[in-house]
C-alpha cells in the first residue's frame, strides 16, 4: 500500500504547478484568464508557473491557449517501464484481449488507488472511458477487489478512512461490512467479480498477481458487457483463464 503521508509539508508552488497541469488536461488546453478563473489565482501568478511549465517543456502553447506537452509521455513510460513485472505484464494483457475478444487490462495500485498500466481492447470489446493512466476507487473494480483480497483487513481500513467507499453507480459497494464480505470471498475462491460496480452494463473478471515475495503487484482482468460475462463464461471460463494466466505471469516474474 502506497499511501501518502498526509502530514508531510507541502511546497505550495510545486502545488500550484501541478493544479494548473490537471487543469489543462481536464479542460483539454486553457488560456490564462481562464485558468486564473477556475483555479481562483492571479492572472500574473498563473503567467508566472505558466513560463516556468512552458520553459522547462512541460506545456506547449497554441496561440493564446496552453496544452499539456509530450513531456509528460516521456515520463510516463519511464514510471511504468522502470519495473520489470510491469513491462512483462504487458504481453498478458495483449493475449488476454485477444483470446476474449474483450477489454483486458493490469491494474496496479499507487496512493490508494487503481491505476491502469496496461490496457488492450480485443475483436469485439466495448469501448470505455478508461485509459492507461487513468485512475479508478479500488474497491469499486474487479482488479481492485483482488488486490485488496491481498491486503490485510487493518490496511484495507486504513485505506477506507483516507478514501471512503466512492458511489459511481447504483451497483458500488458503499458499506464497510459489504466489502469485507466480498474480500473473504475472494480469498476463498481467488478471483473477484464486478458486477456493474464501476460502468453500467460492464461486468469484469479479476486476479492477483503476486511477486516472489509473495506481496501483491497488481491485476488482471477481463471486462465486457453483460450479456456477454454471464453463466458458465462469468463463473468458470474466464476466472480459469485469468488464474492461469496469473501464474504464468507470476512464473515469468521469477525466473525470466
Amino acid at each position: 500500500m502506497t499511501t501518502a503521508n498526509t502530514n508531510d509539508t507541502v511546497v505550495k508552488s510545486a502545488e500550484t504547478a501541478f493544479a494548473i497541469v490537471e487543469t489543462l488536461r481536464e479542460r483539454e488546453g486553457a488560456r490564462i484568464t481562464e485558468l486564473a478563473a477556475e483555479l481562483g489565482m492571479a492572472k500574473s501568478t498563473v503567467h508566472r508557473h505558466l513560463n516556468t511549465l512552458y520553459r522547462c517543456g512541460y506545456i506547449t502553447r497554441e496561440g493564446h491557449e496552453y496544452h499539456v506537452g509530450l513531456r509528460f509521455l516521456e515520463l510516463s513510460e519511464h514510471a511504468r517501464d522502470r519495473r520489470r513485472e510491469y513491462v512483462l505484464a504487458r504481453d498478458k494483457v495483449e493475449e488476454l484481449a485477444r483470446e476474449t475478444a474483450e477489454r483486458a487490462q493490469f491494474i496496479v495500485e499507487e496512493h490508494g488507488q487503481g491505476v491502469y498500466v496496461h490496457l488492450e481492447t480485443g475483436a469485439h470489446a466495448v469501448h470505455t472511458d478508461s485509459g492507461v493512466g487513468k485512475r479508478i476507487p479500488l474497491h469499486a473494480t474487479s482488479a481492485g477487489k483482488a488486490i485488496l483480497a491481498r491486503w490485510s483487513d487493518e490496511a484495507v481500513e486504513r485505506l477506507l478512512d483516507e478514501h471512503g467507499l466512492e458511489q459511481l453507480t447504483d451497483q458500488t459497494l458503499t458499506e464497510r461490512e459489504d466489502l469485507f464480505a466480498q474480500l473473504a470471498e475472494i480469498r476463498e475462491r481467488g478471483y473477484s467479480v464486478n458486477n456493474q460496480e464501476n460502468t453500467r452494463g460492464i461486468r469484469a473478471v479479476g486476479v492477483p498477481v503476486s511477486g516472489p515475495d509473495g506481496r501483491v503487484i497488481g491485476a488482471l482482468s477481463v471486462s465486457g458487457p453483460t450479456h456477454r460475462m454471464k453463466g458458465d463464461r462469468l463463473d468458470h471460463e474466464l476466472p480459469d483463464l485469468l488464474l492461469g494466466t496469473a501464474n504464468e505471469l507470476e512464473l515469468n516474474i521469477m525466473y525470466e
